[in-house]
C-alpha cells in the first residue's frame, strides 16, 4: 500500500461551494494549503476527516471586524496602550477563528505588527486584512473626545482625526505604506461617538474624493461608515466602494449603490447586541437613543439592497464583550434575506469585496479554508449559527480548535 501524500483529505462531504443552492456530494484533497482535488475519489492525505453526514462550506469571512475594539468607549482603545490592545485583540481573533471565520477584514484598526504576528504563526487567527485607523473629521464618528473635555489625542489605534484634502492624501499613503488592505473613512455619525448626530454626511465631497482617488491609484478601495441615504449617496458619488452598515438606506439609495457597483456590508448584530446587552457593556444614554434609530431599519436595508442587485456582504462590528454574539449575526442576516443569501454573503460575496478569488469558494485552486457543520444549514439553519452544535474549522488545510477551547 502506498504511503499517504502529505495533505488533508475530507471524505464523504456534502459541499456548499460558496454560491450554488445545490449541494454536491464529494471528497476534497488540500495540499500546501490549497484545494487540489474535488471529486468522488481524491488523493489520500496523511490526515483524513470523515465528513459523512456533515456539510462543508467555505471558511466564513467577517468583513467588519475590530481586533482592538475592547470596549464601547473609544478613549479606552484610542488612548490605551497598544501592547494591551494587541494581546486582547489576539484573543478576539482566536475566538473568531474557532467559530469558523477563517478571514476577517479589520475596518478601523490593525497594524503591521499584529499582521506580522499572525503571518509568522505567533497567534492563531483568521487571515487578517486591515485598514489601519479609520479616518474621521473633527467632531466626526471617529473623534473620541467628549464635548466637555479639552484633550488632545496623540495616538491613533482605531481612529485618527484628519481634516483637509492634503492631510488626507498623506494619511492614505501612510496606511498603504504600512500594509493596509484598504482605507476606512467615516462619512456619517455613529452610535457610540459622543458629539455627532447619525444622519448628516461627514467630510466634504473634495475630501472623500481625494481619499478614494489615492486608494484607486494604489489598486485598492475605500470603505465608508455611513447610515443615512444622504451619507451613502455622498460616499458613493465620490468613489466609495464599500458601504458599512447602511441601516437607513431607502430604495432609491440602494439603486444608486447598484448603479455604481458599491457593496453593502450590514452589521445587524451590533445593534441587536447593544439593544439586548447595553447595561452589561455600559452603553451611554445618547448611544442607546441612536442605536434605537438604526436597530429596526437594518433588516429592511438589507432587503432593499438585495432587491436592487447590490452585492451584500456580512460583518459583525461587535465591541467589547459583545464579540461572543458574532454567530448571531448570521441568524439575523438569514432572517432578513434567507439562509442561502446569508451563506453567500459570508463567503463568496465577501471574497469579491476583498478582491480575493482564492477565498469564499470551494473549488480547485482556492485556499483550503473550510467549515464543517453537523447539519445542512439550508434545511437546518441553526447548524450555521448555533455555537453549541459541533463544528470543525480548517484553515489552509490545518484543523483548528473547537469553539470554547481558549
Amino acid at each position: 500500500m502506498p504511503e499517504p501524500t502529505s495533505g488533508l483529505t475530507v471524505d464523504n462531504a456534502l459541499v456548499f461551494d460558496g454560491w450554488s443552492a445545490d449541494l454536491r456530494e464529494a471528497s476534497l484533497f488540500v495540499r500546501d494549503g490549497v484545494i487540489a482535488e474535488i471529486g468522488d475519489r481524491v488523493t489520500r492525505g496523511d490526515r483524513v476527516i470523515d465528513a459523512r453526514g456533515r456539510v462543508v462550506t467555505p471558511g466564513l469571512i467577517d468583513a467588519h471586524f475590530h481586533a482592538y475594539a475592547i470596549s464601547l468607549h473609544n478613549l479606552e482603545f484610542d488612548a490605551g496602550p497598544l501592547s494591551y490592545l494587541a494581546l486582547a485583540g489576539a484573543r478576539r481573533l482566536g475566538r473568531a477563528l474557532r467559530r469558523g471565520f477563517t478571514t476577517v477584514r479589520d475596518v478601523a484598526g490593525g497594524d503591521a505588527g499584529l499582521a506580522r504576528a499572525i503571518e509568522t504563526g505567533l497567534i492563531a487567527s483568521p487571515r487578517y486584512l486591515y485598514t489601519g485607523p479609520a479616518l474621521s473629521q473633527t467632531g466626526g464618528h471617529g473623534d473620541a473626545r467628549p464635548a466637555d473635555l479639552d484633550i488632545c489625542l496623540h495616538t491613533a489605534r482605531m481612529n485618527e482625526v484628519v481634516d483637509g484634502v492634503e492631510n488626507l492624501r498623506v494619511a492614505v499613503r501612510e496606511r498603504f505604506r504600512t500594509g493596509a488592505h484598504a482605507i476606512k473613512i467615516m462619512t456619517s455619525g455613529g452610535v457610540v461617538s459622543p458629539t455627532d448626530p447619525i444622519r448628516p454626511a461627514q467630510y466634504s465631497a473634495e475630501e472623500v474624493a481625494a481619499v478614494t482617488a489615492e486608494a484607486v491609484r494604489r489598486g485598492s478601495y475605500v470603505a465608508a461608515h455611513a447610515y443615512s441615504p444622504e451619507a451613502v449617496r455622498h460616499s458613493v458619488l465620490n468613489g466609495v466602494r464599500s458601504i458599512e452598515h447602511g441601516n437607513l438606506i431607502d430604495e432609491a439609495t440602494a439603486a444608486l449603490m447598484a448603479e455604481h457597483g458599491a457593496f453593502l456590508v450590514p452589521t445587524l448584530v451590533a445593534y441587536d447586541a447593544m439593544n439586548r446587552r447595553g447595561d452589561e457593556v455600559g452603553l451611554p444614554a445618547a448611544g442607546r437613543a441612536k442605536n434605537q434609530e438604526v436597530l429596526d431599519a437594518g433588516q429592511t436595508a438589507v432587503q432593499y439592497a438585495h432587491a436592487a442587485g447590490v452585492p451584500v456582504g456580512f460583518g459583525s462590528d461587535l465591541m467589547g464583550d459583545l464579540e461572543n454574539d458574532q454567530l448571531i449575526g448570521l441568524r439575523l442576516q438569514a432572517e432578513a434575506a434567507g439562509t442561502l443569501a446569508c451563506l453567500r454573503s459570508a463567503t463568496s460575496v465577501n471574497a469579491r469585496l476583498l478582491g480575493r478569488d482564492d477565498l469564499g469558494r470551494i473549488e480547485v485552486g482556492a485556499r483550503g479554508d473550510l467549515l464543517i457543520l453537523d447539519g445542512n444549514p439550508l434545511d437546518d439553519p441553526s447548524a450555521l449559527w448555533d455555537e453549541g452544535r459541533p463544528r470543525q474549522v480548517v484553515q489552509a488545510g490545518l484543523t483548528r480548535p473547537a469553539p470554547g477551547s481558549d
